[in-house]
Protein backbone atom coordinates (compact mmCIF):
# COMPACT_ATOMS: atom_id res chain seq x y z
CA UNK A 1 0.00 0.00 0.00
CA UNK A 2 1.29 2.95 -1.08
CA UNK A 3 2.39 5.84 1.47
CA UNK A 4 2.66 9.49 1.58
CA UNK A 5 3.43 11.28 4.08
CA UNK A 6 3.52 14.97 4.83
CA UNK A 7 3.35 18.06 7.08
CA UNK A 8 7.04 18.27 8.03
CA UNK A 9 8.56 22.05 8.13
CA UNK A 10 10.27 24.42 10.48
CA UNK A 11 8.83 25.42 13.82
CA UNK A 12 10.25 26.90 17.04
CA UNK A 13 10.41 25.03 20.13
CA UNK A 14 7.20 24.57 22.14
CA UNK A 15 5.31 24.84 18.72
CA UNK A 16 3.33 22.17 17.03
CA UNK A 17 3.29 20.28 13.76
CA UNK A 18 0.70 17.51 12.61
CA UNK A 19 1.69 15.15 10.08
CA UNK A 20 -0.48 13.36 8.04
CA UNK A 21 0.12 10.18 5.86
CA UNK A 22 -2.22 9.48 3.30
CA UNK A 23 -2.04 5.56 1.83
CA UNK A 24 -3.47 4.60 -1.23
CA UNK A 25 -6.07 1.47 -1.74
CA UNK A 26 -9.34 0.20 -0.22
CA UNK A 27 -7.80 -1.67 3.02
CA UNK A 28 -6.25 0.95 4.70
CA UNK A 29 -8.41 -0.57 7.95
CA UNK A 30 -6.40 -3.70 7.68
CA UNK A 31 -3.38 -2.36 8.60
CA UNK A 32 -1.65 -1.55 11.80
CA UNK A 33 0.39 2.28 11.18
CA UNK A 34 3.47 3.68 12.75
CA UNK A 35 5.25 6.20 12.96
CA UNK A 36 9.59 6.75 13.03
CA UNK A 37 11.82 9.07 13.00
CA UNK A 38 15.46 9.46 11.83
CA UNK A 39 17.84 12.33 13.31
CA UNK A 40 21.36 13.09 11.14
CA UNK A 41 23.61 10.35 12.16
CA UNK A 42 21.28 8.11 14.14
CA UNK A 43 19.44 5.21 13.38
CA UNK A 44 15.71 5.04 12.45
CA UNK A 45 13.59 5.05 15.65
CA UNK A 46 9.95 4.46 16.95
CA UNK A 47 8.00 7.03 17.74
CA UNK A 48 4.52 6.36 17.57
CA UNK A 49 1.98 3.33 16.50
CA UNK A 50 -1.59 2.30 16.28
CA UNK A 51 -3.29 -0.58 16.27
CA UNK A 52 -6.09 -1.28 13.59
CA UNK A 53 -8.56 -1.41 17.08
CA UNK A 54 -6.97 2.41 17.55
CA UNK A 55 -5.47 0.81 20.41
CA UNK A 56 -1.95 3.56 20.93
CA UNK A 57 1.61 3.06 21.96
CA UNK A 58 4.38 5.51 22.32
CA UNK A 59 7.76 5.66 22.61
CA UNK A 60 8.56 7.36 26.17
CA UNK A 61 10.69 10.58 24.40
CA UNK A 62 7.04 11.45 23.03
CA UNK A 63 4.68 10.34 25.81
CA UNK A 64 2.19 13.01 26.46
CA UNK A 65 3.61 15.43 24.14
CA UNK A 66 2.43 13.32 20.74
CA UNK A 67 -0.70 11.50 19.61
CA UNK A 68 -1.39 9.34 16.66
CA UNK A 69 -5.01 8.93 15.29
CA UNK A 70 -6.46 7.27 11.75
CA UNK A 71 -9.22 8.50 9.82
CA UNK A 72 -10.25 4.92 8.34
CA UNK A 73 -12.24 6.85 6.14
CA UNK A 74 -9.94 9.13 4.30
CA UNK A 75 -6.81 6.63 4.50
CA UNK A 76 -4.91 8.42 6.68
CA UNK A 77 -2.85 8.22 9.90
CA UNK A 78 -2.11 11.32 11.69
CA UNK A 79 0.58 12.36 14.01
CA UNK A 80 0.40 15.27 16.50
CA UNK A 81 3.36 17.09 17.45
CA UNK A 82 3.48 19.40 20.73
CA UNK A 83 5.59 21.49 22.98
CA UNK A 84 8.03 20.57 20.00
CA UNK A 85 11.61 20.22 20.89
CA UNK A 86 15.42 20.42 19.02
CA UNK A 87 15.68 16.87 19.86
CA UNK A 88 12.62 15.89 17.64
CA UNK A 89 14.10 17.10 14.64
CA UNK A 90 14.49 14.22 11.97
CA UNK A 91 13.16 12.95 9.12
CA UNK A 92 9.39 11.59 9.95
CA UNK A 93 8.38 8.28 8.24
CA UNK A 94 4.91 6.35 8.26
CA UNK A 95 4.69 2.52 7.64
CA UNK A 96 2.04 0.51 7.36
CA UNK A 97 1.65 -3.82 8.73
CA UNK A 98 -0.36 -5.99 7.33
CA UNK A 99 -3.05 -7.21 10.43
CA UNK A 100 -2.40 -10.56 10.31
CA UNK A 101 -3.70 -13.36 13.72
CA UNK A 102 -2.91 -11.01 16.85
CA UNK A 103 -0.63 -8.27 17.21
CA UNK A 104 0.33 -6.84 20.26
CA UNK A 105 0.36 -3.33 19.95
CA UNK A 106 3.76 -3.24 21.58
CA UNK A 107 5.24 -4.85 18.37
CA UNK A 108 4.28 -1.24 16.68
CA UNK A 109 7.80 -0.47 17.72
CA UNK A 110 9.61 -2.73 15.88
CA UNK A 111 10.47 -1.01 12.17
CA UNK A 112 11.12 -4.91 10.90
CA UNK A 113 7.21 -5.65 11.43
CA UNK A 114 6.41 -2.93 8.92
CA UNK A 115 5.45 -4.33 5.24
CA UNK A 116 5.22 -0.77 3.59
CA UNK A 117 7.02 2.80 4.44
CA UNK A 118 6.39 6.43 3.37
CA UNK A 119 9.19 8.55 1.90
CA UNK A 120 9.63 10.91 4.86
CA UNK A 121 8.78 14.72 5.93
CA UNK A 122 11.57 16.36 7.28
CA UNK A 123 10.70 18.12 10.87
CA UNK A 124 13.09 21.06 12.07
CA UNK A 125 13.14 22.63 15.62
CA UNK A 126 14.65 25.41 15.99
CA UNK A 127 15.81 26.60 19.37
Amino acid sequence: VPLQACGGGLVQAGGSLRLSCAASGPTFSDYHMGWFRQAPGKERAFVAGIHRSCMTYFADSVKGRFTISRDNAKNTVYLQMNSLKPEDTAVYYCAAKRAVGITVVQTLAFADKYDYWGQGTLVTVSS
